[in-house]
């Protein structure tokens, strides 16, 4: 088991569902649902030149230390989705 500190994973066969707290690209201002959701894929690039110009960028696409490649989005709710795949 990998742990992170600030993530929940749940996993059901194939699929992975990860919540986060806050992180620096947000403020936390108001009670609401702090996290995100997170959505791992094989091809994010892919997503990333798809959705980019249709929608509030939360971050753009950028490749993290711990080894993966992401972006966040914010959906018609104004929740985060992040979306990336393993570098």
């Amino acid at each position: 088991m990998n742990r992170a500190e600030g993530w929940a994973v749940l996993r059901k066969n194939e699929i992975e569902l990860m919540l986060s707290l806050p992180n620096a690209h947000e403020a936390f201002d108001k009670i609401q649902f702090t996290g995100s959701f997170y959505f791992k894929l094989e091809d994010v690039d892919a997503l990333w030149a798809q959705l980019k110009d249709k929608t509030t960028v939360v971050y753009p696409i950028e490749n993290f230390e711990y080894g993966m490649r992401e972006f966040a989005i914010r959906d018609n709710n104004g929740y985060i989705l992040q979306f990336g795949q393993e570098i």
